[in-house]
């Protein structure tokens, strides 16, 4: 990962240091969050097996006991099991407040407490959650688990940079960053092996770019080189090829009932590829396709309309379309890597903490300071 070096007075322009310390006061008092704090009654897994339903789909009108579900695209089940879903992003949440504090003070109070959210959630063998996802985004009376829902686990991208932020502090052992790098490692391996994580991987939309965000998070966590390079690669041959317009726009996502907001969330998630695997010697910032295609071309094409949205050309949202824009990372890491003040200043505009949790669960990232 191409880290960006920033002074002391960049830090206190880019992040409210007041608002970081706040909230990991508050997540000092978290209790310790399992997967196992929540049983899933349709779940055909185990007490420590990670269990959703699809978002979109719903009871069937039409039979006695709503059977199969039925899909309506963009519209979420409210009543959907997603307990396990809000119990990582809260987890997650709580680490990156507290890693965050950590790198900032270097007070140990907020390294032990992540380390203990860290150790209840992935490594104690009363509470941890397996490392796999085979019943995740399951459909009532249709499957038990499908590919797309490894997206679930999108926001441990963010545990992987919390997790290198706490490695010298003092509560950090052995046994506990081997234990981290192992769990990884297994997840990491099983969406590389397992016929639901190779589903994945070959989705031609916002699907199949948030497999590679993770692999190449987690692959640069646990030094995996070689699923790093295979990242870059597909990146370059696959990714911006199959998804990516001539005029920068990403068709796949625009055909949704959600245009915008998914557009936002697929450029996103690009943009955090090029910002994971970017080197000195392979700036994929810089890189374009023969026919100019490249991750530049897509800021160009969406900017416009996150600062007007007013201009957006295309259908509104069937969901949650008041909302957006909202302050992600896309904003700061492309703004930096481009020195765009327009695109930092946005950033510095938009509400970071939104309260739509639609909203909040497409964005990965939460705490980009870790990744600077």
């Amino acid at each position: 990962m191409e880290i960006l070096k920033l002074n002391k007075e960049q830090w206190k322009d880019y992040f409210d240091m007041d608002r970081i310390l706040h909230d990991a006061e508050d997540s000092l008092h978290a209790p310790v969050i399992h997967i196992t704090d929540h049983i899933a009654p349709g779940s055909p897994g185990g007490l420590h097996d990670y269990y959703s339903n699809g978002d979109y789909w719903w009871p069937n009108p039409d039979t006695m006991d709503g059977l199969p579900y039925i899909r309506r695209d963009g519209e979420s089940n409210p009543g959907n099991f997603d307990h396990h879903r809000s119990t990582l992003r809260l987890m997650r949440s709580h680490v990156v407040r507290l890693a965050s504090a950590y790198r900032i003070t270097e007070d140990e109070r907020y390294a032990a407490k992540a380390i203990q959210l860290l150790k209840g959630f992935f490594l104690d063998e009363q509470t941890r959650m397996y490392p796999h996802l085979l019943y995740a985004q399951a459909i009532p009376g249709v499957c038990e688990g499908r590919g797309i829902g490894i997206i679930d686990t999108l926001h441990l991208i963010d545990v992987t940079v919390a997790v290198k932020a706490l490695q010298s502090a003092l509560s950090v052992d052995k046994s506990t960053r081997l234990g981290l790098a192992d769990w990884f490692s297994s997840y990491l391996n099983w969406i590389s092996t397992h016929h639901q994580g190779i589903e994945e991987r070959d989705a031609s939309n916002n699907h199949g770019i948030c497999w590679f965000v993770q692999a190449a998070a987690f692959g640069w966590m646990t030094g995996n080189q070689q699923m790093l390079d295979f990242c870059r690669e597909q990146f370059k041959t696959r990714l911006l090829a199959e998804q990516m317009d001539q005029n920068g726009s990403l068709p796949r996502e625009l055909a949704r009932t959600k245009p915008y907001a998914y557009s936002i969330f697929a450029l996103d998630n690009l943009v955090t590829l090029c910002h994971i695997l970017s080197t000195p010697n392979d700036n994929l910032w810089d890189y374009q396709l023969p026919d100019g295609r490249g991750i530049r071309k897509g800021i160009d094409f969406l900017t416009p309309y996150l600062m007007n949205k007013a201009a957006w050309p295309y259908r509104h949202d069937v969901e949650c379309f008041e909302e957006w824009p909202v302050g992600i990372s896309l904003l700061l890491f492309a703004g930096l890597a481009y020195e765009t003040d327009d695109l930092l200043k946005l950033w510095h505009e938009l509400d970071k903490s939104p309260a739509s949790s639609e909203v909040r669960r497409n964005m990965a990232i939460r705490q980009p300071l870790l990744w600077l």
